[in-house]
């Protein structure tokens, strides 16, 4: 008696992901790599002594406040999106996109307050990672604005919507991201200074 082998093919919900959040969750990983590198280095470097002892900017406690309101704008403008309220939905990104600015203008005088205490990019290890730390995060957080923007711009035509929310969602995801590294980082510089 032979047995007859029958193959089935049982697929209930193939497991995909659109193409371009794919490539959006690879390059969030190369960032965490890149981070996570800096700030073992830093840790390696530290402890190798001559460090230059200083306090951080006061300034960054308001730019961690500001990206955090930044990050709500933007999750109010998701939650609307979905119900097709494209007055929230335009609000709220227009808000994230004036916090994002006004975060990075406060970055910038986090520089100059850094200047202002002889704390300088070349000279001692300690300065140049807090300006390569807050540099890299500032140009990740430029691209990001862009974003907010192409998709700000976007809803003025209508292509975002409850049944379109991809672009949006990427955006956010980002954004979200982006304010998550930035809290990471300036907890990182707290505990490690």
């Amino acid at each position: 008696m032979e047995k007859e082998l029958k193959y089935v093919d049982i697929v209930d919900q193939p497991i995909s992901m659109h193409p371009k959040k794919f490539a959006l969750w690879l390059f969030l990983v190369t960032i965490v790599m890149i981070f996570a590198a800096l700030t073992s280095a830093y840790i390696v470097r530290q402890s190798e002594g001559n460090w230059l002892e200083y306090e951080l900017p006061a300034i960054f406690w308001y730019t961690s406040g500001i990206v955090i309101v930044s990050s709500i704008c933007l999750q109010y403008a998701y939650v609307a999106a979905k119900k097709d309220n494209f007055g929230g939905l335009r609000a709220g990104l227009f808000l994230a996109v004036f916090f994002g600015i006004t975060f990075l203008v406060g970055q910038w005088f986090s520089w100059v307050a850094l200047v202002d205490k002889n704390v300088f990019f070349v000279g001692n290890p300690s300065g140049s990672f807090l300006y390569v730390f807050t540099g890299l995060h500032a140009v990740h957080l430029i691209s990001g604005v862009i974003f907010l923007i192409i998709v700000l711009i976007s809803t003025y035509k209508y292509k975002v919507h409850s049944k379109s929310l991809d672009t949006l969602e990427m955006a956010a995801t980002f954004w979200h991201f982006l304010a998550a590294l930035w809290l990471y980082l300036f907890m990182f510089l707290l505990l490690n200074h």
